[in-house]
Order: C-alpha cells, then sequence, then structure tokens
C-alpha cells in the first residue's frame, strides 16, 4: 500500500474554525469556501490518506476513506432539524476511522477531533445502542480479569483516560457490589487523549496519532471481541 506525506496541519485551520464560530450562517461559509477547501478539507483528506497504510498495519478492519462526501471525514453541516441550535456548521473537525461493520452494528472505531478549544484522539464506542451496550457489560462480567488488565494496562493509561456519561444506579441485571460497577454503569466504552494545538502543526502527526492507536489496540481488541466482530 503507498504510502502518502503529510506535513501536519496549519494555524489556518483553526484560523478558519475560529472565524466560523463568529460567523456561522451560509452567507458567510459560501463567501470563504475556497478557505475551507485549501486550509481545512484539502489537509484533513491528506491526514487521512497518509495514515491509511499505518492504520491497516494495525487492523485491515477500520476504514480510512479520504472520499470528499461519505468518508472518514464528517460532514461540517450540521443536522438542525431536531435541536434548538440552527447554526448550520460544526465548528471542529472530526475524522473518524469506523469498523467495517460500522454500518450495521455499532462497533468500535478510532477518531480525531480538531476545535479551536480542545483537540483529542478518541477510540472506543460511543453512546452504543442497547443491545451493543449489553454485551460489552457481559463481557466485563465474564471476562472480569482481562477487562481490568486491559483498562488498567499502563501503556494504555499513559495515553488515555476513560470518559463519557455513566448511569447513577448499577445497570438491570448486574451487581451493585461487582468490582467493576463504575465501568459497568458506563453509557459509552470512550478513551480520549487531549491534544496540545502545537501538537496539530508538527511533522510527524501521523506518527503520534499511530502511537496512540497502538496503545489503543488491547482496549480495541476486547470490545470488538465483547460485540463479535474481528480486529
Amino acid at each position: 500500500m503507498a504510502e502518502h506525506t503529510f506535513e501536519g496541519f496549519t494555524p489556518e485551520l483553526v484560523d478558519f474554525l475560529e472565524d466560523l464560530m463568529d460567523h456561522n450562517n451560509r452567507e458567510w461559509f459560501h463567501e470563504h469556501k475556497d478557505l475551507y477547501e485549501v486550509d481545512v478539507r484539502g489537509p484533513a483528506l491528506s491526514f487521512i490518506r497518509a495514515i491509511k497504510p499505518h492504520l491497516h498495519e494495525l487492523s485491515p478492519h477500520f476504514l480510512a476513506s479520504d472520499k470528499k462526501v461519505g468518508g472518514s471525514l464528517m460532514r461540517i453541516h450540521r443536522d438542525v432539524r431536531f435541536g434548538k441550535n440552527k447554526k448550520p456548521y460544526k465548528t471542529n473537525v472530526g475524522i473518524q476511522f469506523r469498523h467495517d461493520m460500522g454500518k450495521d452494528i455499532h462497533a468500535p472505531g478510532f477518531y480525531v477531533h480538531i476545535s479551536p478549544s480542545s483537540s483529542f484522539v478518541g477510540v472506543g464506542m460511543w453512546r452504543p445502542d442497547g443491545p451493543t451496550l449489553r454485551k460489552v457489560r457481559d463481557a466485563i462480567v465474564e471476562y472480569t480479569e482481562d477487562w481490568l488488565a486491559v483498562r488498567d494496562d499502563p501503556t494504555f493509561t499513559e495515553y488515555f483516560r476513560l470518559d463519557g456519561d455513566s448511569l447513577k444506579r448499577a445497570p438491570r441485571g448486574f451487581d451493585k457490589d461487582h468490582e467493576c460497577i463504575d465501568d459497568l454503569k458506563r453509557k459509552s466504552f470512550i478513551a480520549l487523549q487531549e491534544l496540545d494545538e502545537e501538537e496539530l502543526y508538527e511533522d510527524d502527526f501521523v506518527e503520534k496519532v499511530m502511537a496512540s492507536f497502538w496503545a489503543s489496540a488491547p482496549f480495541m481488541q476486547f470490545l470488538c471481541k465483547a460485540i463479535g466482530v474481528a480486529f
């Protein structure tokens, strides 16, 4: 698989997002769409192309697609149909490397988030549906020692912290006194690694992201096994 060179993002990407926060309307966006293409979408697609062979080496089941629409780069347009916030555009860059089974089930995925206020690497499963969440919880109960080894792995914890909302009480059917009850209460199984803005601009950004992805491999393997998909 041919490699593509990526030399890092530029401050212009963050500048564009900051300007979009101040001018979140269709008129301004269309007037500055050329800047979006040059400073945001172009570099993001370049990053996806560069990371693709490295991600494939980690696992062939996670997709790195540089399609302009419908690929790993999440659309900048917001779905404003149901919420009170009617601003038409997201003010962040979201890049997702979803499992090839992601269309059918809430499979684990890798994620890179860039915004003026917070940038991070994310791994895992965000708000899976009830049956999928139940499978992960069942796996934690059945393979508690394996889960603890993954969760508390020194390399994993050096890079990541578990995050996401939790239930206030033990989920139905689970022992409230289980040693992993705090994990069983989780609504998501995601882990985050914060990024400094300057890291985005470094020419080894692909390598740094991949180091994080590799550090999460046992965690991701556990989740994949729990829900019955290949890693």
